[in-house]
């Protein structure tokens, strides 16, 4: 008698598993997971979950959706011990939750849960997440951080920042030299007692700072941005990068992401996580206008907006000031800094500012010179211009103002 053994099809491989007290409470759940995995998905309760999560077989999974409701907030315990059995075995989890409360989601998804949809499912949003779950897993393992540029200072919370945004009014006006510089000044202007200084990069798009001071863009920046309603403060200087254990800086992201990724309560809490943490943040701003920057305006102490001796610069302030006016925002603290000002000895560019300041009805404050070819140099090889052309002229202009802001800062904390 022949056999047809090796006729049949071997079964297709489980690639991923619902985890629930009784999955027929979540029938939308199993109608997704037919559309997205076809028969290549189980279903087990939360004890047959935490034995198959501790065997071989677990190791095909791609993810586990875990679906819960009100009544499985007596099991948060062993729900979090699933989490952390399948993020041990680097299986993706995806949480979905009906009527839960936020401590409890809080709470599993900062044990490792990537991802929450809510319960009804909203059309699409399975899909959604597995394409968001299999682009991750396509992304080259991030390089491991050398322990030079980690961050080696804890959080202390108790620190009360002076929040400092670089915002320039048009490209190329030299924002990000400025902020790096500053940056760095800052955390310089005083050997004896070196405050703590923080650089926010906030241009997830084309951000630079970690170029201009060489250091790699992480993927932990993404993911802390996706999720800062569970960020605390360790998790928040844990995403921080070092340099030379005196700038801890906040790239911006690997990946080219959208300005509108982050919402002005997700702008508010890094804004303030920081000021906790640190004695000045200096916060790198994208030059395009969008709904967060409201949000930095308002709790800037100061905020210095860049511009050029050109048509250009003064048309984008003029703008400028119009929007903020009309949203009633606190324009005041804009604080005008002319890139590549005028020589001392050329008059006719002396009286252009002058004509530039009256007819924008603005006071230009702060002129910086123009650092030429080191400024450029620096960038490129990432090093402050302290470290590499340490007389450059640009570099003295942003030596005195960080001191001049120190100095008065010092003087406001002590009431003198």
């Amino acid at each position: 008698m022949s056999s047809t053994a090796a006729l049949q099809p071997e079964p297709a491989p489980i690639v991923a598993c619902t985890i629930s007290r009784d999955v027929q409470n979540f029938d939308l759940l199993i109608e997704d997971m037919e559309t997205e995995c076809g028969e290549s998905w189980g279903d087990l309760s939360f004890q047959d979950a935490a034995v198959f999560l501790r065997q071989d077989d677990a190791d095909t999974l791609e993810f586990v959706a875990i679906a819960i409701d009100q009544d499985d907030e007596d099991e948060i315990a062993t729900i979090a011990d699933l989490i952390k059995s399948a993020d041990a075995k680097g299986i993706k989890v995806l949480l979905i939750a009906e009527e839960v409360s936020p401590i409890a989601l809080h709470q599993l998804l900062k044990l490792g849960a990537e991802e929450f949809v809510p319960y009804p499912l909203p059309d699409g949003a399975l899909h959604d997440a597995i394409e968001r779950f299999r682009r991750a897993a396509q992304r080259p393992a991030e390089a491991a951080v050398p322990n030079e540029m980690r961050t080696t200072l804890t959080s202390t919370g108790d620190k009360d920042g002076v929040v400092i945004p670089i915002h320039g009014l048009a490209g190329g006006t030299g924002s990000t030299t400025f902020a790096v510089n500053l940056a760095w000044e800052l955390a310089n202007v005083d050997k004896d007692n070196p405050p703590r200084v923080c650089l926010l990069d906030l241009d997830f798009q084309f951000g630079s700072t970690s170029t201009y001071l060489d250091l790699p863009r992480r993927e932990a920046v993404f993911e802390m941005l996706q999720d800062t309603a569970s960020m605390d403060a360790e998790a928040f200087m844990q995403s921080l990068l070092s340099f030379n254990d005196k700038v801890h800086v906040l790239t911006a992201p690997s990946e080219l992401l959208p300005l509108d990724i982050v919402g002005q309560e997700d702008i508010q809490k890094l804004i303030d996580v920081a000021a906790a943490n640190f004695d000045y943040v200096v916060i790198d701003m994208p030059s395009t206008i969008v709904m967060w920057t409201e949000t930095v305006l308002s709790a800037a102490h100061i905020y210095f907006a860049m511009l050029e001796l050109d048509m250009r610069s003064a048309q984008n302030t003029l703008r400028m000031i119009r929007a903020l006016k009309g949203e009633e925002l606190p324009y005041e603290k804009l604080r005008y800094v002319l890139n590549r000002a005028p020589k001392f000895t050329d008059l006719t560019g002396k009286a252009r500012v002058k004509r530039m300041a009256e007819s924008l009805d603005i006071q230009i404050e702060v002129q910086m010179p123009d650092g030429g070819k080191q400024v450029v140099q620096g960038n490129d090889h990432g090093v402050p211009l302290a470290e590499i052309a340490a007389k450059n002229p640009l570099r003295k202009e942003i030596q005195k103002l960080s001191a001049s802001l120190h100095e008065l800062n010092e003087s406001v904390a002590t009431g003198s």
